[in-house]
Order: C-alpha cells, then structure tokens, then sequence
C-alpha cells in the first residue's frame, strides 16, 4: 500500500509541475518601447488597442499566452535609451520598438526586433534591403520621403499664397530628413515655392523658425513626422497662430490637437498589422525573412477651427476630401 500510494503521489505531484511547465512555455514577452509618447497619451492607447486586438485575432492573450511589457519614455533620446537598456536587461522574446530613435536605442542588443514609424530603415542602418531585411529586424515603415512633395501640394493648395515654407525637424530624432526635405524642393520648382531647411532642437528653435518665416508675406510651414516636434506640439499649433501662418503637420496628432492640417499614415493601422509579424516570429520565422513593409493606409485631417484662428478659409474641394474634418 505505501509504494502504491508512493507511486500514486508521485505521478499526481509530477502531472501538476508539468501541467504548470506547459502553460509557463507558452506564454511568450514581448517588450513595447513606445518612444515618443508619455503614458496615458490618447493616441498611444489607440495604438495599444489596435495591436492587442490584432494579437488576440491571432489567437494571443494579452497578460495569459503572451505577456506584454510597455515602456513609455516620452521623447527624450536619454528617456529612450534608459527604456531601451531596462528592456535589454529584462530579456524579453522580441521587442517592438516605436519611433526612429526608440528602435536606433535598441540596435546593437542583438534582441529580434519589429520596428513601426520608420521613416528610413536603410538609411538609419536598420535593414539591408526592404524586401530582405536580413539579420534580427523588421517592421513598418510610416513614410516613404516622396511624401515631402505631397505635403508641400496640400499646403498650397490650402493656401495658394504660400510662396516659401520652412521644414521643420530635429536632426537628432528625424535624421531622415534629408530626403523629404528634397522631395519637398524638388514639388517646389514646379509650385512656384522655396522650401527650407529649419532644424531645431529646442522650444526656442520652433519659435525662432516661425518668426523667421513670418517676416516675409506668404510663409508656411511644413513640420515632418518627428518625435521631438509631436511631443512639443501645443507650441507648434501656438506659434503657428501667433503669426497666423498655415501650416501642414506630418503627425495626425498635431492636427488633433489645433493644427491647421495633416497628412499622415494611419498608425492605429500599422499597430494592428504589426501584430502579425509578432505572430510570425513567436512561432518561429526570422525577422530578416520578412520584408519592410510600408503603411497601407493614409488620412488627411483639416481643423476648421485652426483655418478660422488664422483667417484663413479651406478651398472645399480640400475639406470634401478630408477623412477627418475638425469643426
């Protein structure tokens, strides 16, 4: 009887650790550096749902088969770099990074990554080729710098008056500037419009680049996907009314938040497609093997309010094309 009941305790203590083993190695972590947002930042937790919702399509639950730890550093690169360091030490599965300067916080960690708003993973070194990234990274891309042109379009078209326009971006968060910012003087020569470069890296540089532009008649404004610029937003939208100058916005936020117009890549979009190359390489595929990919959809958003505060009045046929259209 005692061996018999050995046995029977054994076999019961030895199903139940395994049982636990089994559940333990299915759930996977997966660590979120969402650079460029604060925590509780309206649009990141639009993002959030969209890739928990994607995850869960896919068969994944948040906090049971799969753990996911989110980091929201804010903008600042030492934030960023701190966030990323925490996440090395913590050695999650994969890591998604947010943003240009929370995935180059991450290079070097050799963790497999799946980057989102990238503006130019080649040339910020992050992948070999788009259709072959190659080595541990991947992701989605929110621009391609041909859309420097596009935004400069919209700007005259919502006012025909512009005859030069500042870019603005900071070298250290949009190192990727360069190229919308040619592709915005390339549109130029045929609008009858000078772009220039305004770099700035703090508060005073955004003042500094709106006073500049508004000493001459006919300035706009044309501020880039830029971590650094979204996160000083109410100053942007400030400034912009202050010297009453329209001004096109490369994050839908901006607008959002009282800028005259932007034209963006649909990020909650990105997230829920994201999810599926967090699918793919928990279950084994190697991010090299998946190719770049770019935003699949796009929004304009108008703030009538914004066109008022600077006397200025959206020709419709611009507000008709709007997916958002703020009053």
């Amino acid at each position: 009887m005692r061996r018999r009941q050995f046995i029977g305790l054994l076999g019961g203590a030895a199903t139940w650790p395994l049982s636990a083993r089994a559940q333990h190695a299915q759930q996977r972590r997966v660590a979120v550096l969402m650079g460029g947002l604060a925590s509780g930042d309206a649009a990141g937790k639009a993002e959030v749902g969209a890739f928990e919702d994607g995850l869960q399509q896919l068969g994944w639950k948040p906090g049971g088969t799969i753990e996911l730890a989110y980091r929201w550093p804010g903008a600042e690169l030492d934030a960023v770099r701190a966030a990323a360091s925490e996440i090395v030490a913590s050695h999650p599965d994969l890591v998604v990074s947010r943003t240009t300067p929370a995935t180059t916080a991450m290079m070097g960690a050799g963790l497999p990554t799946v980057f989102l708003l990238v503006a130019d993973p080649i040339r910020s070194g992050y992948v070999q080729n788009l259709g072959h990234p190659g080595g541990n990274v991947t992701g989605f891309s929110n621009f391609e710098a041909s859309v420097g042109g596009k935004w400069l379009e919209l700007l005259k078209e919502a006012a025909p008056g512009v005859s030069h326009a500042a870019m603005l971006f900071n070298p250290q968060t949009a190192p990727f500037a360069e190229g919308f910012l040619h592709a915005a003087q390339t549109a130029a020569q045929s609008l009858g419009t000078a772009v220039g470069a305004a770099p700035c890296s703090s508060p005073a540089d955004i003042e500094s680049a709106f006073a500049e532009t508004a000493r001459q008649p006919g300035g706009g404004i044309i501020a880039i996907i830029d971590t650094f610029l979204t996160e000083h937003r109410d100053l942007l939208v400030e400034f912009a009314t202050r010297h009453r100058l329209p001004a096109v916005y490369g994050a839908s936020a901006i607008a959002q938040s009282g800028g005259l117009m932007a034209y963006a890549a649909d990020y909650p979009d990105i997230f829920r497609r994201a999810a599926s190359y967090v699918d793919r390489i928990l279950r084994g595929a190697r991010p090299g093997d998946l190719p770049v990919q770019e935003p699949a959809k796009f929004t304009l958003t108008v703030n009538l309010k914004a066109a008022t505060a600077i006397g200025l009045t959206l020709p419709q046929s611009l507000v008709i094309r709007a997916d958002d259209v703020i009053e």
